[in-house]
């Protein structure tokens, strides 16, 4: 099966093509957000060095969000129109457990994080072996309540908030989250870099999972998650609830 993949929720844009388990290219930049003019870009120029067209594909995917409004819908629009012109299937990742997908390799607790400005939106995962677990649904949280509610999910969980099971801090909102988590300090291992940013090999593997599980979809089924509503809303619903007071 051949996969394409790609992610714009955040800073990073990265795009990959796999048969299966193996990348046959991976095409990632680190320029800002900057998508709508990059992401199509990229994926001609990776199709095109495999001599591929995009009727070659057999699954499209991308993740669905959490992240940057903006890069959430250029992601999900670029695959709904793939998959449409196509008429393949389509699947939507969670951005937060692809990022936790980087680190898979390593035991203990898994927290992606990508930064929100006042926000960061998270999840936790614990892997052991290779196998990767949810131990939560996608959140939101101000970035001042982050170690409170943390610290009551793995104490719902049972689960050592302390050296036993190290923690693993990935994403663009790791430095925040850490100088918001003093009490896990003595948790907290260092992420290499190169594993912080979004990987389109770690979707592309996520995608096949869900293919197989039955979880594909058509264009129009898929749907971007935001968690929250953007600006646009909330300042709609902030002059509502100022004109009924």
């Amino acid at each position: 099966m051949l996969i394409f993949a790609l992610d714009s929720t955040a800073v990073t844009a990265s795009v990959a093509v796999c048969r299966d388990e193996t990348l046959l290219a991976a095409y990632t930049l680190h320029n800002g957000n900057t998508h709508s003019e990059t992401l199509l870009p990229m994926t001609e120029t990776l199709l095109r060095a495999l001599s591929l067209n995009a009727s070659d594909i057999d699954l499209f995917a991308c993740t669905a969000g959490p992240g940057s409004f903006t890069g959430v819908r250029i992601g999900a629009a670029t695959v709904k129109g793939l998959a449409f012109a196509t008429g393949k299937p389509c699947v939507g990742i969670s951005s937060l457990e692809s990022l936790a997908a980087n680190m898979a390799h390593c035991d203990g607790l898994l927290c992606p994080v990508i930064h929100a400005r006042k926000f960061l939106y998270y999840a936790l995962f614990s892997a052991k072996g290779g196998i990767m677990t949810r131990l939560c649904e996608d959140r939101i949280v101000e970035i001042a309540t982050l170690e409170q509610e943390l610290t009551d999910t793995l104490a719902s969980l049972s689960l050592p908030a302390s050296t036993e099971l190290p923690l693993y801090l990935i994403g663009d909102g790791r430095d925040a989250a850490y100088r918001a988590l003093p009490s896990l300090a003595d948790a907290i291992r260092p992420t290499p870099p190169h594993l912080c940013d979004q990987n389109a090999y770690c979707i592309a593997q996520l995608a096949k999972k869900a293919y197989d599980r039955g979880d594909a979809c058509t264009d129009r089924e898929l749907t971007p998650v935001y968690l929250r509503p953007c600006q646009a809303e909330r300042d709609l619903q902030e002059r509502m609830q100022g004109n009924s007071m």
